[in-house]
């Protein structure tokens, strides 16, 4: 079977065949006269994830110009190194391993002080905070979005047990346990302790809005239906003590050091590179996996 080319919306008024523009050809990249491939690059985008394919070629292109600057300085300098295991069956590549022991050398890392943590955890009190937790309960009256019928009827269901738990509060949880559509139930509606994050934002809207001991005044509507919801208790979260989080403040200011010193090390080394079909811009040590 032929295949013919409707060119109905590519024919010009004066009856010539426009022509679409050839894809602009991307300058191969270069560094120091090795050639990466373009297919090299496009394989490594997998790593780089984002909603814009461009970007991801770029950043995969910028890790694998860095990548290709220290294999050069590992020859350079006439490193080997002994391949390490990763855990789970995976084990280093030998150019992995000679680019570790390339930074172990050139990159010195000062342990963070205690007066460093000290200040640290001072001026970000809210990082080292322990969550507000919410003890609650709710009745679930399940409906599906798609279906207008079936959540009219659970809004009303749920109305209706708002005004009977006003009048009678100690029947919460004979009401959840027969009307509830809530594994939940099997507790009295009992859900727990409750953190930001753990349940729908809509469900959240209507608890985080609640007192304690308050009964939500309408139900609260989810993807799941209509809740009748209960705050008994609010936790609030507290400060830890420094010596319970001083480890990992020192973690972080250590590990916030190796970056930037490998940054200005990167830095280096592309300052002395020829590098073509690629404008490296600020390169940073997130680029060294």
């Amino acid at each position: 079977m032929t295949t013919v080319l409707d060119l109905t919306n590519s024919v010009l008024p004066n009856g010539k065949v426009k022509v679409p523009p050839k894809p602009k050809q991307r300058p191969p990249i270069m560094v120091n006269g090795v050639k990466i491939a373009i297919d090299t690059v496009q394989s490594e985008a997998q790593n780089h994830p984002s909603d814009r394919p461009v970007q991801a070629f770029e950043e995969a292109a910028r890790a694998l110009v860095v990548r290709e600057l220290l294999r050069q300085e590992t020859l350079a300098n006439g490193i080997a190194a002994e391949a390490e295991e990763l855990g789970d069956g995976l084990k280093e590549t030998d150019e992995d391993a000679a680019i570790r022991v390339l930074l172990e050398q050139e990159i010195t890392v000062p342990t963070a002080e205690e007066a460093d943590c000290q200040r640290y955890y001072e001026a970000n009190p809210k990082k080292f905070c322990s969550e507000t937790l919410y003890e609650a309960r709710h009745m679930l009256f399940a409906a599906p979005p798609s279906d207008e019928e079936a959540r009219a009827a659970a809004k009303i269901a749920a109305q209706a047990a708002i005004v009977t738990l006003v009048d009678n509060p100690s029947q919460f949880a004979s009401l959840a346990r027969s009307l509830s559509a809530c594994s939940s139930k099997e507790q009295g509606g009992n859900l727990g302790q409750l953190t930001k994050g753990s349940t729908v934002p809509e469900f959240e809207t209507v608890l985080f809005a609640l007192e304690e001991g308050q009964l939500s005044p309408v139900p609260a509507s989810t993807p799941f239906g209509y809740h009748v919801i209960q705050l008994d208790r609010i936790i609030e979260g507290k400060t830890l003590p420094f010596d319970m989080v001083h480890g990992r403040i020192a973690a972080w200011l250590e590990a916030a050091s190796w970056s930037r010193a490998v940054s200005q090390y990167i830095g280096i080394l592309v300052n002395k590179a020829e590098i073509e079909g690629i404008d490296l811009g600020a390169v940073d040590g997130s680029l060294v996996q």
